[in-house]
């Protein structure tokens, strides 16, 4: 749960780097914390409700997730203008995936240091 609090604390910190890690757990609590407002409210009380919990929601967190994203972007060495490559249909949402998943680079880069902690480099493959 200290993912989803971090990300929260730094609600419109857009500089920086953010791990794989932060961002794959930020989006599994959200995407738990969407389910329980939408498909919970809808069917506990009424869909109007459901919809407004869901609504005010996704507003409320819209800024805390970009910012995540943008940082995600900076840690594997893109510009946070990358974000838009969403815009191209299909193909651009797999690019971003391909993105979101790839490893951080290594060391210091133009957006800060990395995440992993202060001189990071690839751990080796462990010997069988």
């Amino acid at each position: 749960m200290h993912w989803y609090i971090d990300v929260l604390k730094k609600y419109a910190v857009f500089s920086g780097r953010a791990s794989r890690a932060e961002y794959w757990m930020f989006a599994l609590i959200n995407t738990v914390i969407v389910a329980v407002l939408f498909y919970g409210g809808t069917t506990a009380v009424s869909y109007t409700v459901g919809y407004g919990l869901y609504v005010s929601y996704a507003l409320a967190i819209a800024v805390p997730s970009w910012a995540l994203t943008v940082r995600r972007l900076h840690d594997v060495g893109k510009s946070g203008w990358w974000i838009f490559i969403n815009l191209i249909p299909l193909v651009g949402g797999i690019w971003f995936f391909v993105l979101t998943v790839l490893d951080s680079k290594p060391g210091d880069n133009q957006y800060g240091p990395s995440p992993k902690g202060a001189g990071a480099t690839p751990s080796a493959p462990a010997s069988m």
